[in-house]
């Protein structure tokens, strides 16, 4: 339990860094924007403004480059995570015991499309009674009796699903649920690293995140 907390506070603080780094980034492109439009408009009596303009451009560079230092940092630290996906995989999880997946096909944005459609149509109503689970054995014993929900269209299900219930403001609800989103793609993340069909990995992702 403890290990999934800091994982979804780390997954918030990551959120939060690229939030700042990328409207640091739109206020630099607006900044520069206005620089050359004065400079075109009105290049002399416009001097004080382009100064004004041209310090602020600088304190968004300096902004810009502690947000991206930041972020490294971040990354550097996800890297060293005792729930990091490499870590466990390294740590008691063995390819040997599964069956290593096949490389399969890369699908296109209309095929992926239609799979998650056709998918979601049959599924919706058990992909949604996992997004409610609380407990870790329920969540395994949901899977282990519908294995196939351990899968992308489900993760991505889940993920608009979050954003709809924060667009209608039902935080606790969305929280709960983005509990089981990241639960769903670490499990993916987990078997894609162990080249592993994430079907196979899913019990011993319990076993050992318990």
């Amino acid at each position: 339990q403890a290990r999934v907390e800091r994982m979804e506070q780390f997954q918030k603080e990551k959120e939060e860094l690229d939030k700042g780094c990328r409207e640091c980034k739109r206020k630099l492109a607006e900044c520069q924007k206005k620089m050359k439009e004065l400079e075109v408009t009105d290049p002399e009596s416009g001097k004080g403004e382009l100064e004004k303009l041209q310090a602020e451009a600088q304190q968004l560079r300096n902004e810009e480059k502690s947000w991206e230092n930041k972020l490294e940092e971040l990354k550097k630290k996800e890297k060293n995570m005792p729930w990091n996906v490499d870590t466990l995989s390294k740590d008691g999880f063995s390819k040997s015991v599964f069956n290593v997946k096949a490389e399969e096909k890369e699908e296109t944005e209309e095929q992926k499309e239609k799979k998650h459609k056709s998918f979601v149509e049959r599924y919706e109503k058990q992909i949604k009674h996992f997004g409610m689970l609380r407990r870790w054995d329920d969540s395994q014993k949901y899977l282990a009796d519908n294995p196939h929900l351990v899968c992308e269209e489900t993760a991505n299900y889940l993920v608009i699903w979050c954003i709809d219930l924060e667009v209608e403001e039902k935080h606790a609800l969305m929280e709960q649920v983005a509990h089981q989103t990241i639960v769903m793609q670490f499990i993916l993340e987990l078997a894609k690293s162990l080249k592993v069909d994430p079907r196979a990995c899913f019990r011993q992702f319990f076993t050992k995140i318990k």
